[in-house]
């Protein structure tokens, strides 16, 4: 009824002098979600509406953003040490190796060719603990040229690793084995001295001359770099390697460098790139983002069908102002859109206020990740398991963009079938009772 005192300056005017959208239907659309002490329920209901939106696509946003950060930084550690392309040998050993790099160098698109030995060891420290590694001998000038190893040495430094003289080891090794710059690693291979007796393992002790620290823990743990030569004589393989990494300046775009690879040499050679020897990896990470996606947005459909509820108790409820308001020449159009813009307030204020809450959240993840690791008193996102030191968040502006409209469409789709019913109610039917 309140509404329709306020509409005297429209009385006697004829239906069609009310455009869509008008001020006076704005008017009485506000009106209608100002809550007064009889309406609080629908009021409340109103609020989770809002609320659920809000943390829908305010969850939506920073799980996609989460999930979009662990790709990249995983795609950024493991390209940042590893080849983009593989090249291995299909009919002799690589014995001309300093050649063929050259040569893959020379093909326009490749920034560095690193010829490796690659083995697999049992290294112990000082106190006998011991632990499964890998071992990558690997040329001294190649090694500085990898920015993630080079560039992020924490004890010691690459100068002694030149003269091979030592070996470089993760942070996270040199934790469990105890060991720093200066101390002493012993690694065992099981490829060792042929004797008529069988093979011998061979065990060697090496100096720790640099540890470094990418960020990412399988790797900080596991991977020891050693000189290409030290390794050609500890794996039994003098004056050969077994692959030669390629590092690319764009490594989506490996497919396009397969065939002048194989056209700079005259070899038959077998090439696999980054996406084949992840392929299950990162499958399984879209998948993952796929289905999250999916399940996330159930948060938000719950709260468009709130918005549905709320709005069909709310017609009823005004039933009898909406008569009024039908007999003061108020169309059913009109009524329709009072209702629907009702209810797209609340979608829209609760989508954008979402937006706000997950930019934040974003922008300030691992500041959040270290309080609540603080207030529980214990490690979240333990870097053992999720293979990243720091929880990382990248906001992508077209899957934001598409969670705005996402959520946008549901809550106008919820608030149609409420506002239809109020246009379609019946002023004498309203009246009768009154």
């Amino acid at each position: 009824m309140a509404a329709a005192e306020n509409t005297g300056g429209d009385i006697g005017k004829p239906a069609a002098a009310t455009r869509p959208f008008s001020a006076f239907e704005r008017m009485v659309a506000w009106r209608y979600l100002r809550a007064r002490r009889k309406e609080a329920f629908i009021s409340v209901i109103a609020g989770f509406s809002f609320a659920g939106i809000m943390l829908g696509v305010a969850t939506l946003i920073i799980v996609m953003a989460v999930m979009n950060g662990f790709r990249s930084e995983l795609i950024s550690r493991i390209l940042g040490i590893n080849g983009h392309m593989i090249v291995q040998p299909m009919d002799t050993p690589l014995s001309n190796y300093d050649d063929l790099a050259k040569k893959f160098e020379a093909v326009p698109g490749v920034k560095l060719a690193v010829p490796l030995v690659e083995g697999q060891v049992l290294a112990s420290g000082t106190g006998g603990a011991g632990t499964g590694a890998l071992v990558r001998g690997i040329e001294a000038e190649d090694i500085a040229k990898l920015n993630f190893i080079a560039d992020n040495i924490r004890q010691g430094s690459l100068t002694a690793f030149a003269t091979g003289d030592g070996v470089a080891i993760g942070s996270r090794m040199a934790t469990n084995l105890g060991l720093s710059a200066g101390d002493s690693i012993t690694l065992i291979s099981p490829e060792g001295d042929v004797t008529p007796l069988g093979v011998n393992p061979r065990e060697k002790t090496y100096k720790v001359v640099a540890v470094f620290e990418i960020g990412m823990s399988e790797y900080d743990a596991s991977i020891i770099y050693m000189p290409l030569p030290e390794a050609q004589l500890f794996f039994n393989s003098e004056g050969i390697v077994q692959t030669i990494e390629l590092f690319v300046d764009n490594p989506d775009r490996v497919d396009d460098l397969r065939q002048p690879i194989e056209a700079a040499v005259d070899r038959q050679i077998f090439i696999s790139d980054w996406r084949q020897r992840n392929q299950t990896f990162f499958s399984a990470l879209e998948v993952e983002r796929n289905v999250m996606f999916m399940i996330l947005t159930l948060i938000v459909l719950v709260a468009a069908l709130n918005i549905i509820s709320g709005l069909i108790m709310l017609v009823k409820d005004k039933g009898h102002d909406i008569a009024i308001l039908r007999t003061m020449g108020a169309t059913s159009g009109s009524v329709m859109r009072i209702f629907f813009m009702t209810g797209a307030a609340i979608g829209v204020a609760g989508t954008f206020a979402g937006v706000v809450l997950g930019v934040i959240v974003c922008l300030n993840i691992e500041s959040i990740r270290e309080f609540f690791s603080w207030l529980v008193g214990t490690t979240l996102f333990n870097p053992e398991l999720y293979f990243l030191s720091q929880l990382p968040a990248e906001m992508n502006a077209g899957e934001t963009i598409s969670v705005i409209l996402m959520a946008l469409a549901l809550s106008f789709l919820a608030t149609i079938f409420p506002a239809w019913r109020a246009s379609k109610l019946d002023p004498v039917q309203a009246l009768r009772y009154e």
